[in-house]
């Protein structure tokens, strides 16, 4: 499996609306979709810098990753995802590498197949994924 370019950043903050404002007032940043994903419990702002997406992701429930993240170390980068050709690929060749991994199999959101890296400790403490979808503004 081979990274071919970093495909988002996932900051997690706790109010969203206030977050928004700091992003686009301070860097100018555009709005290019907000969306609420159910599955991952969470209502996210996202943004193009370039080719690179960024997301402000709040937590829709105390029980949300997101909301365990900012409990544990405060509001900051979450994650950061990766492109990869396909992640179910990906996730057999980490396996034979003995790489541990989050998922076995790709979750789904938004048309996107995606996977999480696991311990985040042996990324330097950074949460991974892999993705092989591709966003667009007018999804």
């Amino acid at each position: 499996m081979k990274a071919e370019k970093v495909d988002h950043i996932c900051i997690a903050v706790r109010n969203l609306a206030q977050a928004r404002e700091v992003y686009e007032e301070t860097l100018g940043l555009e709005l290019a979709l907000e969306y609420v994903a159910e599955s991952e419990k969470i209502h996210v702002a996202r943004y193009y810098i370039g080719e690179v997406a960024l997301e402000l992701m709040e937590a829709t429930g105390p029980d949300s990753e997101v909301a365990k993240f900012i409990e544990r170390r405060g509001e900051g980068v979450f994650l950061i995802s990766y492109k990869v050709e396909d992640v179910e690929k990906g996730l057999a060749e980490l396996r034979e590498k003995g790489e541990p991994t989050i998922d076995k199999t790709p979750r789904e959101l938004m048309g996107n197949r995606y996977a999480f890296i696991q311990p985040p400790q042996r990324l330097c403490g950074v949460l991974t994924e892999i993705i092989d979808g591709s966003f667009e503004p007018d999804a």
